[in-house]
């Protein structure tokens, strides 16, 4: 079975960030290692065979997407991480980075359908409540021991510190964006009326921001994968996508390998102006419907790790409120507005233009879209018609 196997590699703790020469340079050495690289031997003598890898190079690491054939998901995840480190090793470069990730994500619909196909005493039950009272107490250890109350609070805690540490990433906006307000109750008067968030919760908030932001780019590379390996659109694809389904459904038909690439383009131009400090407002309708779906991968992860509350839930919500200047694109996810898009309709009404082809146009001289996307936003739909 071919898996894809995601790699977080960091820098050293306290070196300084690489420049974009330092950047080139690691990028270099990490493919050279990769083409070098044709089969990983396993235990008992079980071979993974590399069949292709993707290397995004940041100031403080790399993300790299690693596709390999395996007999299993924890062969393909040893035999990747292995080869990592050795890769790491061998370059003088290189050889004090760190991996701290490497696991293959498995989308939710894959997993159904994997446990779905299982057999045997232990197959999960097919009644949904019964599967979720069943997960509600995951096993740790090679003993199989049920995880505690303790053990979820100490994840719970640790994911809170991370968390912590990551808000330091999202440079473009203080606590007031997220609705906080200091010791003395001091803070933008409007968002303190109606969020009054705590600066714990705000941080919370923002660190859930930056680690969305790492899911949210990793996973449209994974959609980008698929539709590009089987030269299909969202609609016509029976295999699930981690982000394009999550745009305006009326639109599937032209989420191609073309559109895939803007999207990306545009994701890592909007978040870099976020951890830059640069942003302003968002550039178009493609960075807007791009941050309702971050803002649903900050809130997930809050909830996954038991950090979801009134505060952090509001901590978003003010951002949300800052952030966005009008909530226009969500007419896109309603059926009974079908049609809204339309130049002559929302001209009528004022509004700028929301049909696909306007997505990356930016909304007026002043704001930045990637040059990238406004160049090609033609080919994407050339693309569409061609059956990319």
């Amino acid at each position: 079975m071919t898996y894809v196997v995601t790699v977080d590699t960091q820098i050293p703790e306290g070196a300084p960030e690489m420049d974009p020469l330092q950047r080139a340079g690691a990028v270099s050495l990490l493919e050279h290692g990769f083409a070098s690289v044709e089969a990983i031997e396993g235990p008992d003598g079980l071979e993974v065979a590399l069949l292709d890898s993707i290397v995004a190079v940041y100031p403080g690491g790399a993300l790299l997407k690693v596709f390999v054939e395996a007999p299993s998901l924890e062969l393909a995840e040893d035999a990747v991480g292995s080869v990592v480190v050795e890769l790491l090793d061998r370059s003088e470069l290189l050889s004090e980075w760190t991996v701290d990730r490497c696991q293959v994500e498995l989308h939710p619909e894959s997993v159904k359908e994997s446990l779905d196909a299982s057999g045997g005493p232990d197959t999960p039950p097919d009644d949904p409540a019964a599967r979720r009272d069943r997960h509600a107490q995951p096993v740790r250890g090679a003993g199989g021991e049920p995880w505690t109350e303790v053990d979820q609070v100490a994840e719970s805690e640790a994911m809170r510190v991370s968390l912590g540490s990551m808000a330091e990433e999202l440079r473009a906006f203080d606590p007031e964006t997220f609705g906080a307000v200091d010791e003395k109750g001091q803070g933008d008067a409007e968002a303190d009326f109606a969020f009054g968030v705590c600066a714990d919760d705000a941080r919370l908030a923002a660190g859930a921001l930056v680690h969305g932001i790492h899911l949210l780019v990793d996973e449209i590379f994974q959609d980008l994968q698929t539709l590009t390996q089987y030269r299909t659109t969202v609609a016509e694809s029976e295999r699930p996508f981690w982000v394009l389904e999550g745009l305006p459904g009326r639109y599937a038909l032209q989420y191609s390998a073309s559109f895939a690439r803007l999207l990306l383009v545009t994701a890592i131009a909007m978040t870099t102006r976020f951890t830059h400090g640069t942003f302003q407002q968002l550039s178009c309708v493609a960075e807007e419907l791009l941050l309702k779906l971050l803002l649903e991968q900050a809130r997930s992860t809050l909830d996954l790790y038991r950090l979801l509350d009134a505060g952090t839930s509001s901590a978003l919500e003010s951002f949300a409120d800052q952030v966005y200047e009008d909530m226009d694109h969500e007419w896109l996810y309603d059926d009974a507005a079908d049609g809204i898009d339309e130049e002559p309709t929302l001209a009528s009404l004022g509004v700028a233009p929301m049909d696909i082809k306007s997505w990356f146009t930016p909304f007026n001289a002043e704001r930045y879209v990637h040059p990238y996307a406004c160049d090609r936003s033609d080919d994407a739909e050339k693309g569409v018609e061609a059956g990319e």
